[in-house]
């Protein structure tokens, strides 16, 4: 099989048994004891199991499509990505700082994109064995059962999630200016530190929105394909079609409370 004329189902098949792996690293890893370090940004933390976890999830997938191409969050990614081919966009363990501090949730995400479409992705929450799995035009699973976004129609009935960049007390985009915002119209509001886990629970209607700015390609490429299976809606901020590549702001939603989530974020807060 030619390497750029991958199927999906191949594609997904191969993130499954990869993140399975990864996740039984992570689950023994977690609450023993470990090197912890920082990285740029205050409060960014990585730790060994980060490291090891994406070895492990770049040379299996290697086993599977040698001649693929790598975007991952630990500093392994190759310098030319062509868009022509397949690039697996990776975070071995999206919610470091709760792991770090023995909160158990975090999670694995894996996508594989091609021409800045992403084709399939795969997040994968290893203390509660959530397994979410969407393809390009297929749908998206949680072990196995379709997932729907919720029919929330409204601002008072709804379940938000947001999340704040390492930079949060230079308030990029006045971003505690638009969480204070929300909060002072009564919405409950989550924070759980991984943005991921936030797409996917989206997808899977738990959440009614998500918004966050300051996320990388691998923080959100396979749960944005999740939440889009899922017959969300993703975007920036202002409403424009969402870029997968770049350090940039994004609101998913159910679709209903889109363009109501548009005119907030969107607005210059005084």
């Amino acid at each position: 099989m030619n390497h750029s004329q991958v199927s999906t189902s191949t594609l997904a098949f191969a993130a499954i048994q990869v993140v399975l792996k990864a996740g039984s690293l992570l689950q023994k890893g977690f609450s023993t004891s470990f090197r912890i370090s920082s990285k740029e940004g205050k409060r960014n933390l990585v730790t060994e199991y980060d490291t090891a976890a994406q070895d492990l999830i770049i040379e299996e997938i290697k086993t599977f499509f040698p001649r693929h191409h790598f975007l991952a969050e630990e500093g392994k990614f190759d310098r030319y990505l062509p868009q022509e081919e397949i690039i697996w966009i990776i975070d071995p363990l999206d919610g470091t700082v709760n792991f770090a501090h023995g909160i158990p949730h975090f999670s694995i995400s894996i996508a594989a994109a091609q021409n800045r479409d992403i084709l399939t992705g795969v997040v994968y929450h290893p203390m509660t064995g959530e397994l979410f799995v969407a393809e390009k035009n297929n749908g998206a699973y949680l072990n196995g059962n379709r997932l729907h976004v919720s029919k929330t129609k409204t601002f008072d009935e709804a379940l938000m999630a947001t999340g704040f960049p390492y930079n949060v007390e230079e308030n990029p985009l006045k971003c505690l200016d638009r969480f204070q915002k929300m909060s002072k119209m009564g919405i409950p509001i989550r924070r759980l530190g991984s943005a991921a886990l936030d797409l996917a629970y989206v997808a899977a209607g738990k959440f009614d929105v998500y918004w966050e700015v300051g996320l990388h390609p691998w923080d959100m490429a396979a749960g944005k394909l999740m939440v889009e299976e899922a017959g969300g809606k993703v975007s920036h901020y202002n409403g424009s079609e969402h870029k997968l590549y770049g350090y940039d702001n994004i609101l998913a939603s159910n679709t209903l409370l889109h363009s109501q989530m548009v005119k907030i974020l969107s607005e210059d807060i005084k």
